[in-house]
């Protein structure tokens, strides 16, 4: 957010500080921004705190003078809950960017509960923990962005996908063909195990295939994407179309509640200990 976009600084409100809401409200911080947050378990609001935050104590709190609030939540109903506080409390003008990845039948009931003076965008981002903590997010925006740019702009690279919706459109296409090849890499190394290939020389060997990049997500130590998140969006995504791919990969994803907080590479674990 610099200086040729604006003489003041922002005035951000961010609710909802999970695994990637927390880095992403820490590099507005970073960047500048006067940040109000909230989060239901407040606790986690603070570390920021020390870092200069305004620490609110409900969703109208945060949202109170700020110029332009952020949702970055666990799913349609918990936005929808948290609307109930916030839309009665946005300032007039005031821009509402959902970043949660609700979907875009969730994106415009929200829509049609605005104050007719504050604006909604979609914007739901691909990436992960270490990229939101870099700023490098992939931001796939909807609807009226230019207002907000500079503010996505800090979070990453600004994908304009349309009309209101069509960020959260594309994001529900994108993110289920990750969590598929999670899946399918998942099974492809249980598969191993019963013909007897050894796991190191089958994803070596897939390394070197189109499927590498669902093989370095499925391996990795970074992300931090839990496998119930994950369910949400093939829920979203089957509701939406007829997806039998994705209905199985979706009773896969439930079918251990243990494993429900966890990384979706637990997937690539639970199959190595069902071997």
């Amino acid at each position: 957010m610099s200086e040729s976009h604006t003489t003041a600084p922002a005035r951000i409100a961010f609710l909802g500080l999970g695994a990637m809401g927390l880095p992403m409200a820490r590099r507005l911080l970073a960047q500048g921004a006067r940040v109000a947050v909230w989060n239901r378990t407040p606790a986690k609001a603070e570390p920021l705190a020390a870092e200069g935050a305004r620490v609110a104590a409900s969703p109208a709190e945060a949202a109170a003078g700020a110029d332009t609030v952020i949702t970055m939540l666990s799913g349609p109903e918990a936005v929808a809950e948290v609307a109930d506080a916030l839309l009665p409390a946005l300032a007039p003008g005031a821009v509402l960017v959902e970043m949660s990845g609700i979907g875009p039948e969730a994106v415009h009931a929200l829509a049609a509960r605005m104050p007719e003076e504050a604006v909604l965008v979609d914007a739901p981002v691909m990436g992960s923990v270490d990229r939101a903590a870099e700023g490098a997010l992939s931001v796939l925006a909807g609807g009226p962005v230019e207002r907000v740019r500079p503010i996505l702009e800090s979070l990453g690279t600004v994908r304009e996908c349309g009309p209101l919706g069509s960020g959260s459109a594309l994001k529900l296409v994108l993110i289920n063909a990750l969590i598929g090849g999670v899946a399918v890499v998942a099974e492809a190394m249980e598969l191993a195990d019963a013909l007897g290939v050894p796991r190191g020389l089958a994803a070596e060997a897939m390394a070197a295939t189109p499927m590498a990049g669902a093989l370095g997500r499925a391996t990795s130590r970074e992300a931090d994407f839990a496998v119930r998140l994950a369910a949400k969006d093939a829920r979203l995504a089957t509701g939406a179309a007829h997806l039998p791919v994705l209905e199985a990969v979706r009773a896969a994803l439930t079918a251990d509640p243990s494993i429900r907080d966890e990384d979706l590479s637990a997937l690539l674990k639970t199959a190595a200990a069902t071997a």
